[in-house]
């Protein structure tokens, strides 16, 4: 493809990203990510919380697992697809070609509008079938079917925040997410308050509270983007679909966005078969869902670093800053990790007792608790190496590996294993299983077959 025009006087001009030194970048670009994502965790936290506390386990179950299950498939599904979009822009951003990172910006937004149409509709359509075919419990089932659909109808508000924030987290800019999440989070906790405690909605005051939010958010980071002079600049006039780079989007992003369905289907499979073990199981499952997201929120924005880390500097042609800036991401991620275990291991009591009084869940809760937090280490080489891999293009095998090695296998155990000793350790236990087998076949992969494996071969700038 050819080069384009240079931006003069644009950001791109003197990207640390691709020039400085190369921790520090990282950890200058982690530590917002991760800080979004805490209050991203905290946003949802919120809700949980609050029908936890003031409306009881039924909807607490309800909010905090099989909905959240669902919703992960399709959103999911979407923001995999995009991340098209995210890697093409880091790899334009990094080669200084600004023409084609405004017609990449232009068909994103044009896409998640869309996107987010079709999911709404889809999303309130399949709303019950679904979450009966998951086996929701009796008493959890009109809870979760009045917060799914509403929150299915606010997705065009959804996408379009998770396409802006990628968009500036591509070009190196991961403090303005952050900023605009923070706001939508105190947002949503206001609201959540209000609806459920003063206005007594219950799970409707929790959904209408996150949909109003997202409202909120997807304007904030529609106002920057429009806002900027850089080369990501919004124009609503230019806003399409532009057909070859839609093409080069949907190449990149479809497989990851297969890849989340396969993971979210399988986590549907694993929540199917801890449903069957009753409301108390399935309260705990999600109530730690809740407690093991501050590991899930680290390692994601370690895995986002690597994918924008190694985009630009791919797209700018140097392949030993990518190799190093890996390397990087797997020390630092050895480090979170362990000091993350230890506080879950030894404090995860007091994060478990802000989300439920009943004592029989707690009891479940400690038992995920400290079966799980010991196997995160074992993760640690999937996030990071496949983020790596995502930023250069290279996501094929990566879904393949992680379809096999995760969730098939994953599957496999749930319906071998959980009939036979019906407790939820064992449904548990598919997790680190899975993430050994599949942290060996990533480490190969990378090492001798991938994108990014070691060779006489010099990478060009055009090479994106």
């Amino acid at each position: 493809m050819a080069a384009g025009k240079k931006v003069a006087g644009s950001a791109v001009q003197g990207n640390q990203i691709t020039e400085g030194v190369i921790w520090k970048q990282i950890l200058i670009f982690f530590f917002p990510i991760l800080f979004g994502t805490f209050f991203q965790q905290l946003y949802n936290t919120a809700d949980a919380m609050i029908v936890g506390r003031f409306v009881g386990k039924e909807a607490l179950a309800a909010v905090g697992g099989t909905t959240g299950t669902l919703i992960n498939l399709l959103i999911g599904f979407f923001v995999g697809l995009s991340s098209g979009a995210t890697v093409i822009i880091s790899q334009f951003y990094g080669a200084n070609n600004g023409a084609r990172v405004h017609d990449a910006v232009h068909t994103a937004i044009a896409f998640s509008i869309a996107g987010g149409a079709v999911l709404t509709v889809a999303g309130i359509l399949i709303s019950r079938f679904a979450l009966e075919a998951m086996k929701t419990p009796a008493d959890v089932m009109d809870h979760a079917l009045v917060y799914i659909r509403v929150y299915f109808a606010g997705t065009i508000a959804n996408l379009i925040y998770n396409i802006g924030s990628s968009i500036l987290r591509a070009i190196g800019d991961s403090r303005r997410p952050l900023y605009y999440l923070i706001a939508c989070c105190f947002a949503n906790i206001i609201l959540d308050v209000v609806f459920v405690v003063f206005f007594k909605l219950g799970v409707l005051g929790v959904a209408l509270g996150t949909v109003l939010s997202q409202v909120l958010s997807a304007a904030l980071v529609l106002r920057t983007l429009m806002k900027t002079d850089d080369v990501y600049k919004l124009t609503w006039k230019d806003v399409r679909m532009d057909g070859l780079m839609l093409k080069r989007m949907v190449q990149i992003g479809f497989p990851a966005g297969l890849q989340s369905v396969m993971y979210t289907v399988s986590n549907i499979i694993v929540q199917t078969g801890v449903n069957t073990l009753g409301t108390d199981a399935a309260a705990a499952w999600a109530t730690y869902g809740k407690v093991d997201g501050l590991f899930w929120m680290m390692i994601s924005a370690l895995g986002i670093s690597a994918t924008t880390f190694v985009g630009q500097n791919y797209g700018a042609g140097k392949k030993e800053r990518v190799h190093r800036g890996v390397g990087v991401c797997v020390g630092l991620g050895i480090i979170m990790t362990l000091i993350m275990c230890a506080a879950l291991y030894f404090g995860g009591y007091y994060l478990i007792v802000l989300f439920t009084g009943d004592q029989a869940v707690r009891g479940l809760c400690m038992e995920l608790l400290h079966f799980m937090v010991p196997t995160f280490v074992t993760y640690l080489a999937i996030e990071i190496l496949s983020g790596a891999l995502r930023g250069v293009g290279d996501c094929w095998i990566p879904m393949l590996i992680t379809g096999i090695g995760v969730c098939g296998i994953r599957v496999i155990w749930i319906l071998l294993a959980l009939p036979v000793k019906p407790n939820i350790i064992t449904a548990a236990f598919c997790y680190p299983l899975t993430w050994v087998i599949t942290s060996v076949a990533f480490v190969i992969y990378y090492r001798w077959f991938s994108k990014l494996k070691g060779g006489r071969n010099k990478w060009r700038k055009a090479n994106i």
